[in-house]
């Protein structure tokens, strides 16, 4: 019996060479269904020519990092030319490298060395707009007759002048821009700058698909796909109704329920045929990012599931932090899966507050706990494995549209996107310069070098995690049975035939708890806890946790 309190590195590294032995041997998953993402911002990740922006030379030299720390599937944000009125999501350029990420050598360099160390590379995928410099966009603004004028949504004004309907920007205001020149409004569901593609036409999807294409034939072995759920509109363009929850203080888009704006039937066409492609190439794969009730959600998985393998699950970023509506969550998605759907968990992204800054440090440990035990494909935000947090951007130094666009309503993403903090040097030795977005000011003390040599750290804890899920098939693959959910608690079994069987109890409050489950018997050894100390312990019928603490069983047949 091994006791993970006691993890040193050459420990962890000996698990993490079983568990790669046990991956090997283990063949009924695929690596996207048994591996580790971790999402990397490149602008904040590192940079590696003084500029103040990271790169994709930045992202090679921290590979070693990411493979230590046990991720197996790297997904980069956009990193394609684009004048960047949405930071990289307003696209020129579906198949070059900006110059502030570096060259394409750079990226098949990248592509290679993520390759060489037995990790995978997915790439973010932009497919409901272009930038207002893309030449498409050029060609079909510069006249009604252009054969690419239906590649976007172009319509007439009302009589009155005003735009076609009352749809609503992400980003504020209207969702239509008046063009003077041609005399017709085009719709944009994000900034004026982020023009709509018309995806019911299909030289828009040809078009598409052979960037796709483009990209799979360089190797890339996956594709996270930007706000799935926007491509097809309404084609009666009828008016959203009024949302009757909304409140002040929320984004103005959200006044009306987008019904007829997004999320449309004929959506589910177009992401059979990304499937179709990909499924054309060897283990490749495709993720959703799809903001919507989990009825909805599995519907992106597709008929016989052939859509998405991942349509993304964000109730963990946006349930509230309590035991009993969470446990109820995991079991509603998990009993809306289709046969053979893999489900997914997420904690943070660049569209959202940090995971600590949500609940706290010592309840991230927990977080953390349960995104890494509960099944399914976890995705980690960069930054989030040594506990960083929202860092306080002064307006003046306001970054994102969003935030911009709606001042009064505090909704600016830069918070969440602030360089990684690797060392206690200048700048956290993300750059030799002052970067884009200032460092938080505890980067001296949480960093990850300083996290690397400290037995009780958020690194430590998250490696150690990790490490003991890709050692353990019943954690890496294994089936879900939930055992107890109240207020404070949430308690489930891990296990997979043939293999150690594991309890995980979690205390979502900060106060102490007591329990003891009804109807089944627990005997066993906590093999990793939040709180070191109680690694070792044996564990009887009745567990008392105290506030933000999680532990995890492993239990005697």
């Amino acid at each position: 019996m091994y006791n993970i309190s006691r993890f040193a590195a050459p420990v962890c590294a000996r698990l993490q060479l079983q568990a790669l032995q046990i991956m090997k041997e283990n063949n009924n998953h695929l690596w996207w269904q048994d591996g580790v993402i971790y999402q990397v911002y490149p602008r904040s990740f590192q940079d590696s020519n003084g500029d103040g922006i990271g790169d994709l030379q930045g992202i090679i030299q921290r590979l070693d990092y990411l493979q230590w720390l046990g991720i197996t599937a790297i997904w980069i944000s956009p990193i394609y030319p684009s004048p960047m009125a949405d930071y990289g999501y307003d696209i020129s350029d579906y198949t070059g490298i900006h110059p502030l990420f570096g060259t394409m050598a750079d990226f098949d360099r990248l592509l290679k060395e993520v390759h060489n160390r037995g990790m995978k590379l997915i790439l973010d995928f932009v497919p409901n707009h272009t930038s207002n410099q893309h030449p498409w966009f050029l060609e079909s603004k510069s006249s009604k007759k252009n054969p690419k004028r239906d590649w976007y949504i172009w319509k007439d004004a009302k009589e009155d002048g005003s735009p076609p309907n009352n749809w609503l920007s992400v980003f504020g205001g209207s969702g239509w821009e008046w063009d003077e020149d041609t005399q017709q409004y085009y719709y944009h569901a994000f900034l004026k700058e982020q023009p709509d593609l018309n995806w019911r036409n299909h030289e828009v999807q040809q078009a598409m698909l052979d960037v796709i294409k483009f990209w799979l034939e360089k190797g890339v072995d996956g594709f996270r796909v930007d706000v799935m759920w926007h491509m097809i509109k309404d084609d009666k363009l009828r008016d959203n109704p009024p949302n009757p929850d909304y409140q002040s203080h929320m984004a103005t888009y959200e006044q009306l329920l987008p019904y007829y704006s997004s999320d449309q039937p004929e959506v589910h066409d177009i992401v059979h045929k990304m499937r179709k492609l990909l499924d054309s190439y060897n283990d490749r794969m495709m993720i959703g990012e799809i903001y919507l009730p989990i009825h909805k959600l599995v519907t992106y998985y597709g008929s016989d599931n052939n859509g998405a393998h991942l349509p993304f699950n964000f109730q963990l970023l946006s349930l509230p932090w309590n035991a009993r509506e969470i446990g109820a969550a995991i079991d509603q998605y998990e009993g809306a899966l289709p046969d053979q759907g893999w489900p997914n968990w997420v904690l943070g992204n660049h569209d959202q507050p940090r995971i600590t800054s949500r609940v706290g440090l010592q309840q991230a440990k927990v977080a953390a706990m349960l995104l890494l035990t509960l099944r399914g494909t976890p995705t980690i935000y960069y930054g989030d494995e040594i506990g960083m947090t929202d860092v306080p951007i002064p307006f003046e130094e306001v970054q994102d549209p969003q935030g911009l666009n709606m001042p009064d309503k505090n909704l600016s993403r830069d918070p969440s996107r602030t360089p990684m903090q690797w060392n206690s040097s200048d700048h956290a030795g993300f750059s030799s310069v002052k970067p884009w977005l200032r460092v938080d000011k505890s980067y001296k003390r949480i960093n990850v070098k300083m996290q690397k040599n400290d037995d009780h750290s958020m690194l430590t804890f998250y490696r150690k995690l990790i490490a003991l899920r890709q050692q353990e098939l019943s954690l890496k693959t294994g089936n879900y049975i939930p055992v107890h959910a109240d207020p404070q608690v949430i308690s489930f079994i891990r296990e997979a035939e043939g293999s150690a069987k594991f309890m995980v109890v979690l205390n979502l409050s900060h106060k102490p708890c007591y329990f003891s489950p009804k109807n089944i018997q627990i005997n066993g050894e906590i093999v990793l806890a939040t709180v070191p100390e109680l690694e070792g312990e044996k564990i009887g019928n009745r567990i008392n946790l105290s506030g933000d603490e999680g532990i995890i069983i492993k239990l005697e047949n």
